[in-house]
């Protein structure tokens, strides 16, 4: 023990001993192995451009750098000819040296001396790589022994590629352009892969002398030196005389181009989503981008020209749910006000009509109808709502496929009133509707006719969900519990739905099926006759929409490939006569369609259907009573759904003049037959638009009273409360009575508070104006019938 403290002190004393005599020798050996094994853990801070490129890696556009530069994110791919022509001008041994190179730094040590100033500089690309990590600081011997002690750390934990790419990222070629792929893309307007070796050998001289780049000045030198490298690189045999000689009669590159603007909404997206400064590979697809772009500015001429200044549209793919074509809206014209910097895709707008197909197939779901189930379509009023078709016309009762081919209001509302709005507003938040912020109560029944927003991401992502649930479910019986999702723009963000699980669906396959059925050869009233020049290459389910006050127009069409969804409009939410969804969105859907392959039509689901009969009249289930029977493949909830309410047994006289009771006619001279019967408000629009209908032939007089009410008011309901309008002259108006009778040919009696006010009939109407306060009307036909209704008149 001794013996080893005796060599420890004597080691400690001869380390002082040491330290004294070489005191100026100990800061250098510190700071030599401070530089040898500090390592920063970027080499580089400085802010990069946000890159996006479709799934091919093809450019579709950037967003400068926070510091105004255009830095392109590191890109390990350099090319070969890069590659070779740089090593060429700047570092012949590269591949060989630690970092620096004694023999290079000697020449240039020794030329520095001999003519007192710089002759060359001596530096590897690993010490150049240094040299811009540091901002280019001043090159003095300090600065230089630095670089070289950095450039040997950076050789022990870089590969040469990686140093490489380093170098290729981060040089300066002039102006504003930092790195390879950014001086490419701005000077060539191509891909740096794409380089011929004249455009190859001018960028290669540019990081060394950045200011020759500048249009219009400098051309002589520029050239000079690129046609020196080219020279050089034949000279070594990377390139042969006859390439060299072609390449110097390239010209040098002017004004500088500007970069892809494909997809700038998206690339201002991605950039706000989290990914500012990276390089995206999006799911787009640069050709079909570029189409769709073009075919929205071919549209965007006739739009201007209606003071409608803003089209969005996206297409996705339904198996994946990737976006194959992103158009946030219409490139700038420079114009403001026009508001085409904003992102209509994630941008709420008024939904109008386009919700419909979502509560017909959650109502074939909950089996609540089936497909030709007769809807009410007559006049309403639930508190102060007053619904109404687009046409302001009522065919009394119509299919619910129809309703929804047509668009039609009111139907959509008696669905929704037999769904549940509160139960529709949950349905559609789990279908993938993300805009619903207030609670349900809030919409009410105006849910489904445009009470609501939707944003185009969310409605293409609903409808793509539900496509892709029915193709799942016909291949494999079962549903996919990750069917619905959003769309996604990332390529490795997309999704790989593999885990089938029972009973997962938001809607069953069947309904699906059927909504999409009913979508196929959607008709408009005659006001809107241009929907029958559009066609399609396939079969396409599309749905329009329009907003209150035209201010929003949508159109979506799918197919069991794509899901295709446009919006037309001003951002400003100004509102333009001809702005609707068939006569400005519908025309584009169809243009965009006809750009996609074509795609068979959805396989039925029958492991989810059932064959059953229905009423021909109806729609509805069949009745022991239904004469006319139709089988349909309907789903299987549809079981469910009632029996046909519609048909009932008459008894009539033995001519089937009257209709007759025991009291006046025998029973074995009586005929019984089955009726279609609707209610009188419902009838009396309905028989005037289907001439099938046979009006219930009335009671014979002395056989007592109908068992069928033969009254009904259309307008206005009982217990309703009005408003007297106002003429433009300041008198008071009056509000028009309307009343449903099952003979039209029967008069009816008048009595407004027990008073006596008059007779009418046919076309039982009057204009009346009561006072303010609570009224009573009272009506009798010839028959005895009586219907009483109570009203309040709010003011005038």
């Amino acid at each position: 023990m001794m013996n080893q403290g005796s060599e420890w002190g004597n080691f400690l004393n001869l380390m002082k001993k040491w330290a004294g005599t070489y005191r100026w020798s100990v800061p250098f050996i510190l700071l030599l192995l401070v530089l040898l094994y500090y390592q920063p853990s970027r080499w580089f801070s400085e802010p990069n451009s946000t890159v996006i490129l479709d799934r091919e890696g093809n450019l579709l556009g950037a967003k400068i750098a926070g510091d105004d530069q255009w830095r392109f994110p590191e890109d390990d791919q350099v090319p070969d000819k890069f590659k070779k022509a740089i090593l060429c001008s700047e570092d012949r041994f590269f591949w060989f040296h630690p970092g620096f190179n004694p023999f290079s730094l000697g020449r240039a040590a020794y030329q520095y001396l001999k003519n007192g100033k710089v002759i060359s500089g001596g530096s590897t690309l690993s010490m150049q790589v240094i040299r811009l990590s540091r901002k280019n600081r001043q090159r003095t011997v300090g600065e230089k022994l630095i670089e070289i002690i950095q450039s040997f750390r950076l050789e022990l934990t870089h590969s040469k590629k990686e140093i490489l790419t380093l170098y290729a990222s981060h040089a300066p070629f002039g102006g504003n352009v930092v790195g390879l792929d950014a001086a490419a893309w701005r000077y060539f307007g191509i891909p740096a892969e794409s380089l011929s070796w004249s455009e190859t050998a001018t960028l290669a001289v540019l990081p060394n002398s950045p200011s020759l780049i500048f249009p219009g000045k400098n051309q002589p030198k520029l050239r000079a030196r690129r046609n020196l490298l080219l020279d050089k690189l034949c000279r070594r045999g990377i390139i042969d005389q006859g390439t060299c000689n072609l390449a110097k009669q390239e010209p040098l590159p002017g004004k500088p181009f500007s970069l892809p603007r494909l997809a700038p909404h998206l690339t201002e997206r991605a950039s706000k989503e989290g990914f500012s400064g990276n390089r995206i590979i999006t799911t787009l697809q640069k050709d079909l981008q570029q189409k769709v772009n073009e075919l929205l500015m071919y549209h965007a001429a006739t739009f201007r020209a209606n003071e409608i200044h803003n089209t969005a549209a996206m297409v996705l793919d339904v198996a994946t749910g990737e976006v194959l074509a992103y158009a946030g809206n219409l490139p700038s014209r420079g114009s403001a006000g026009e508001g085409n910097e904003v992102d209509i895709i994630t941008s709420p707008r008024s939904t109008g009509s386009i919700l419909k197909p979502f509560l017909y197939a959650s109502s074939l779901n909950d089996g609540l109808i089936l497909p030709g189930m007769l809807i009410p379509d007559i006049p309403m009023q639930i508190g102060g709502f007053i619904p109404e078709n687009y046409s302001l016309t009522y065919d009394g009762a119509v299919p619910a496929k129809t309703a929804l081919a047509r668009s039609l209001n009111i139907p959509a509302v008696k669905m929704l009133q037999t769904y549940g709005y509160d139960q529709f507003y949950g349905q559609l938040r789990r279908l993938g509707m993300t805009t619903l912020v207030k609670p349900a109560d809030h919409y009410g029944l105006s849910l489904i006719l445009g009470g609501a927003e939707v944003c185009l991401w969310d409605l293409a992502g609903m409808y793509a969900s539900m496509a892709r649930t029915l193709n799942h479910y016909t291949i494999s019986g079962k549903y996919n519990k990750a069917d619905y999702h959003q769309p996604v723009y990332i390529k490795s963000a997309s999704l790989e739905c593999k885990e089938f699980m029972e009973n997962t669906s938001r809607l069953d396959a069947a309904s699906i099926f059927l909504t999409f059925e009913a979508m196929i050869e959607v008709v408009r009233p005659e006001e809107e006759l241009q929907w029958q020049m559009f066609s399609s290459s396939q079969k396409v389910a599309w749905k329009t929409g329009t907003s209150f006050g035209n201010r929003d127009a949508w159109a979506v069409g799918v197919t069991p490939d794509y899901v295709v969804a446009v919006w037309v409009g001003n951002a400003s939410g100004e509102g333009r006569p001809d702005l609707t969804g068939v006569g400005m969105a519908a025309p584009v859907l169809f243009d965009m369609m006809n750009l996609l392959p074509s795609s068979e039509w959805f396989k039925k689901p029958f492991q989810d259907m059932v064959f059953v009969p229905v009423c021909r009249n109806s729609g509805y289930r069949a009745s022991a009573i239904c004469e006319e029977k139709d089988t349909i493949w309907i789903p299987k909830k549809g079981l469910r759904s009632a029996v046909c309410p519609y048909h009932r047994l008459v008894h009539l006289d033995p001519t089937s003049t009257w209709q007759v009771t025991s009291a006046c006619e025998s029973p074995g001279n009586m005929i019984h037959t089955h009726w279609f019967i609707l209610p009188p408000v419902m009838e009396w629009y309905f028989k005037t638009k289907n001439p099938f209908y046979r009006v219930l032939p009335p009671f014979k007089p002395g056989c007592g009273s109908p068992e069928e009410q033969a009254m009904e008011m259309i307008y206005p309901k009982n217990n309703s409360r009005l408003f007297i309008p106002v003429d433009l002259d300041g008198k008071s108006g009056s509000v028009v009575f309307h009343l449903a009778h099952r003979n039209p040919k029967q008069l009816v009696y008048w009595h407004l508070d027990e008073a006596f006010i008059g007779t009418t009939a046919g076309d039982h109407q009057m204009a009346l104006a009561p006072g303010k306060g609570h009224h009573q009307l009272t009506l009798s036909d010839e028959a005895g019938e009586t219907l009483i209704i109570g009203f309040d008149i709010l003011n005038k």
